[in-house]
């Protein structure tokens, strides 16, 4: 009896990590992008990442932090229906130079808070993030934005210059030119409208798994609301920064992906010709998502361009 106890106590606890194996699998096929997303977040942890909240205008903002507390700080913007995340290719070339690198997720976007009455506007998103600068005591900053977070960022840097000393603009949105693709898709509903979603934004896009595709989908039922009130604001127009550009008097760097689709090269070159003292860089290959995608090419011209 003594030594089929042992044996017994084996299998009962190799059939409870059967069962506790049956149904992480289970738990993966059916909310894959909950796995995925705990996985990067601990990722991110053991990296030494901070991933810290705080209160802006009454709502709660996530951010992630990362490099030498004391370092020059740059703020770092993502884009339409984007996150923290997005940026997680590059900031690191940043933060190993010695930068200290703060990444807020915006309101509405990756885990802040999706209050119901917020407007999504780039305006009041550009407010968001000088609001806060102000709570962590951010004076003055690089501030860099892609996509829509680089208009976002020329908006703040357009309206309080004296907080931003060099501004870095990724594939940036916010010129008064009407896009040339079905913006919907930024609010995919089915499988093949997110497959023609990743080939907008990717030259080379990576086939996604159906049960992921499917869970990515449910992900837009859940958030779409939040892109599709800020693509309703900006094909309105209001917002754009043809007109401020040339004001603006701090160092100007725009990346550009050579074959992007969504902000076209023509749209970097645009505001090259309107920010006299900009330097366009373009990465051949490339397409919307450079800057995570490209990060090995982008990332050292960054880290050059906020060191000058």
């Amino acid at each position: 009896m003594t030594t089929s106890r042992p044996k017994h106590l084996i299998k009962r606890t190799l059939c409870s990590l059967l069962a506790l194996a049956l149904l992480a699998g289970v738990g993966f096929y059916l909310r894959p992008m909950s796995y995925l997303n705990a996985w990067t977040y601990l990722q991110e942890d053991l990296a030494g990442i901070q991933s810290r909240t705080v209160q802006v205008a009454g709502h709660r903002v996530h951010y992630l932090a990362e490099g030498p507390a004391n370092g020059p700080v740059v703020v770092l913007v993502h884009g339409l229906g984007a996150s923290a995340e997005h940026w997680s290719n590059l900031a690191p070339y940043l933060a190993q130079s010695g930068f200290r690198v703060y990444i807020p997720d915006l309101i509405g976007y990756g885990r802040s808070e999706q209050p119901a009455d917020f407007s999504y506007s780039v305006r009041d998103e550009a407010a968001v993030v000088v609001r806060f600068m102000d709570a962590l005591s951010l004076k003055q900053v690089e501030l860099g934005g892609w996509s829509m977070g680089g208009w976002i960022a020329a908006l703040v840097a357009a309206e309080h210059p004296d907080r931003v000393s060099r501004l870095m603009l990724f594939d940036s949105a916010g010129l008064n030119v009407p896009p040339t693709f079905d913006t919907s898709l930024f609010i995919p509903s089915t499988a093949a409208q997110l497959d023609q979603l990743k080939a907008l934004l990717s030259p080379q896009p990576q086939p996604i798994p159906a049960f992921i595709a499917r869970d990515i989908l449910r992900n837009f039922r859940l958030n779409g609301w939040v892109v599709e009130r800020a693509l309703a604001t900006m094909l309105t127009a209001q917002d754009v920064v043809d007109n401020v550009l040339p004001q603006l008097k701090m160092p100007v760097l725009l990346v550009w992906g050579s074959l992007d689709r969504v902000t076209p090269l023509s749209d970097g070159d645009i505001m090259h010709r309107l920010i006299p003292q900009s330097q366009l860089d373009v990465f051949a290959g490339c397409g919307h998502m450079a800057p995570s995608e490209c990060s090995a090419e982008v990332g050292p011209k960054v880290v050059a361009f906020a060191q000058q």
